[in-house]
């Protein structure tokens, strides 16, 4: 099975190569992404489950990357497998391009797939991994887009707050404070009065 796509991600290149980096970020953008786990600098290993036409299964793989150039590109080489549902092997080229203050996402997939998996057809097989692709990089996208903006308004909020500060802090210099005078003070009460 060969596949390729390209995605238009509307964050900065050195956010996105940090995202596609970041476990977290990953194990929440993958479909049916139990867990994702760091395995040295470079491996990660996962439980994935998956429903590829009839077939539902677990899969549990390894993935290494190499040949990075941070933050251009590196290829993912991983395989998995379900079980009896079967097994996949692979890898990927990704390449990170800057476009103005987007990102362009390209990538090339050779996989193979055995067991009941290579049953199913190669159409069927191909059709859910293209929407498994589309769906995690369009969480992936929505996700980095999320975090982007929430940057913008935090940033917004500080300055904003700052401006703030600044004026009250202008305000008070310049009102005039009352002066220190006992004859400002209310008069003592007399206590004997009270009674």
């Amino acid at each position: 099975m060969d596949m390729s796509g390209e995605y238009r991600i509307p964050v900065p290149r050195e956010r996105v190569w940090e995202a596609l980096n970041d476990p977290e970020v990953l194990k929440d953008c993958i479909p049916g992404c139990e867990s994702l786990e760091k395995e040295g600098d470079t491996g990660l290993k996962a439980a994935v489950v998956a429903k590829i036409g009839p077939v539902k299964a677990k899969f549990n793989g390894k993935v290494t990357l190499s040949d990075l150039v941070p933050p251009e590109s590196y290829r993912i080489t991983g395989e998995g497998s379900g079980g009896v549902a079967g097994f996949a092997n692979g890898g990927a080229d990704v390449h990170l391009a800057e476009d103005g203050g987007e990102t362009v996402l390209t990538y090339k997939v050779h996989a193979k797939v055995g067991g009941k998996l290579a049953q199913v057809g190669s159409r069927l097989v191909d059709s859910a991994a293209r929407k498994m692709a589309d769906d995690f990089f369009g969480a992936f996208s929505e996700r980095l887009t999320r975090g982007e903006e929430a940057e913008v308004e935090a940033e917004s909020l500080r300055e904003r707050a700052e401006h703030i500060v600044e004026d009250a802090a202008m305000s008070s210099r310049r009102r005039p404070m009352p002066p220190r005078s006992s004859s400002r003070l209310p008069p003592a009460r007399d206590p004997s009065a009270a009674r």
